[in-house]
């Protein structure tokens, strides 16, 4: 006997059924996430414009570092990075001006050791942490200011919009800035640079100080050559008295 109408079209359902449930639970499965570590580096290389960064990423070391901490790291870190028309618009030699050491601690102030997006940098307490933080007793921190989608950030000695995120997804946030971050703390300590004793005002170094009007404190050394000078005054002027009044009992 055959089977009733309703029974067959029962079975071909079911049967269809079976043979989609795979296909569509190989449809719903999540996209697998990217592999491998994140490289600042390659990033920026990808990006376009930030050669002279790189060269100093690599020069310092520093880009290794943020590719070891932030691949290790459970709160992230945020890169600010100038492009090569920031670096272009320097004053001629400001780079070469630098000691290795302020070169290390002038892309070290480009980097927080934090992930933080737009949004929380127009609510972050200022100012803001970096990797120089502490470095010769300084601050560099950054400053953040900002309203509606408009973030600014400044040093103290110079202030940049940041219109660009390069990378904006946890564990590394890299934004643009169209000027080179230049610490405040640069221009500060050219005060104790420029209190030598008398006599080094031309040690190596030392023209940059200088040239920030810091001349003052090598000169303090000159006063005491005029003082040696009325010293002298002042005994020849105490014999000739006593001479004079020798004088006066004779006569």
């Amino acid at each position: 006997m055959a089977a009733p109408p309703h029974y067959s079209t029962l079975i071909l359902l079911s049967l269809t059924t079976l043979l989609l449930l795979p296909a569509a639970h190989a449809q719903s499965a999540p996209a697998p996430a990217p592999s491998g570590p994140i490289n600042i580096t390659g990033i920026l290389e990808k990006a376009g414009q930030y050669t002279a960064f790189i060269r100093l990423l690599n020069q310092t070391q520093a880009g290794a570092q943020i590719n070891s901490q932030v691949n290790n790291s459970h709160d992230g870190m945020t890169v600010f990075a100038p492009t090569d028309n920031a670096f272009n618009n320097l004053p001629a030699g400001a780079l070469n001006n630098l000691t290795d050491q302020q070169q290390v601690q002038l892309v070290l102030y480009h980097i927080c050791p934090k992930f933080y997006s737009l949004d929380s940098l127009q609510t972050v307490s200022n100012p803001v942490r970096t990797q120089a933080s502490g470095q010769d007793g300084g601050v560099f921190g950054l400053y953040f200011s900002g309203a509606a989608n408009q973030v600014n950030v400044s040093t103290g000695v110079v202030e940049v919009p940041i219109y660009n995120a390069v990378r904006k997804d946890f564990p590394l946030a890299v934004y643009q800035v169209d000027k080179v971050l230049l610490p405040r703390e640069f221009y500060e300590a050219k005060a104790p640079a420029g209190s030598p004793p008398a006599g080094n005002g031309t040690r190596s170094g030392g023209g940059a100080a200088a040239s920030g009007g810091d001349g003052v404190a090598p000169s303090t050394g000159n006063p005491g050559n005029g003082s040696g000078k009325m010293g002298v005054g002042l005994g020849l002027g105490l014999v000739s008295g006593f001479w004079l009044l020798g004088m006066g009992l004779l006569f």
